[in-house]
């Protein structure tokens, strides 16, 4: 395929993908964006995990958060897992990598804080353990998802909320997850600041 003949099918694409998206995921959108703010406002924190490009979204939201997005305003308190390799690598060879959130969230999480997972399948084994480990320390669960929602979503409690994107190529719903956590970061700036 000619090369400017597949970038404009990739925009395309993109952007199909985000239409579609739209009608089902900003309820749940604003949903997740009061949870997580009203949760800041009473002292808790958010942390954040993921595999891959969905780690550097749990790191990108953490800085967000931390730093600044559009406007300035004092730091919120956020933590990616992705980020302490010495800690990682220890947990993945002492016990299984499939604990590596878990055993994290276990030492870090307090009441009612947020723990935000981001899973294109939602079916990675570290996630889901995550999500146990979240629910022991009743913490609520912001899930960004993907195809059908995976074990993630059927995972869920009453007060937890998925944001399931309508989509399967991993690229297109990474897309959307990186749109869905600026608009968090712009409702949560909004809601604080005014």
């Amino acid at each position: 395929m000619n090369p400017v003949k597949l970038i404009e099918k990739t925009f395309a694409d993109s952007v199909q993908t985000k239409q579609e998206a739209l009608g089902v995921i900003a309820g749940p959108i604003s949903d997740a964006a009061l949870l997580m703010t009203s949760s800041l406002l009473a002292g808790n924190k958010i942390l954040s995990c993921g595999n891959g490009g969905s780690a550097a979204d749990a790191q990108h939201l953490s800085s967000e958060l931390l730093n600044r997005f559009e406007r300035e305003r004092q730091p919120l308190p956020a933590i990616a897992l992705t980020t302490d390799s010495s800690t990682l690598t220890s947990i993945a060879n002492d016990y299984d990598y499939d604990m590596i959130f878990a055993k994290q969230i276990r030492a870090l999480c307090q009441n009612e804080d947020i723990v935000m997972v981001i899973t294109t399948s939602g079916g990675s084994a570290n996630i889901v353990q995550a999500i146990h480990a979240a629910h022991e320390r009743n913490a609520r669960i912001v899930a960004l998802t993907g195809r059908d929602g995976g074990e993630v979503g059927a995972l869920m409690q009453k007060n937890d909320i998925e944001i399931r994107v309508p989509g399967t190529s991993t690229a297109r719903i990474q897309e959307v997850h990186l749109l869905v956590l600026h608009c968090l970061c712009e409702l949560i700036d909004q809601q604080l600041l005014g």
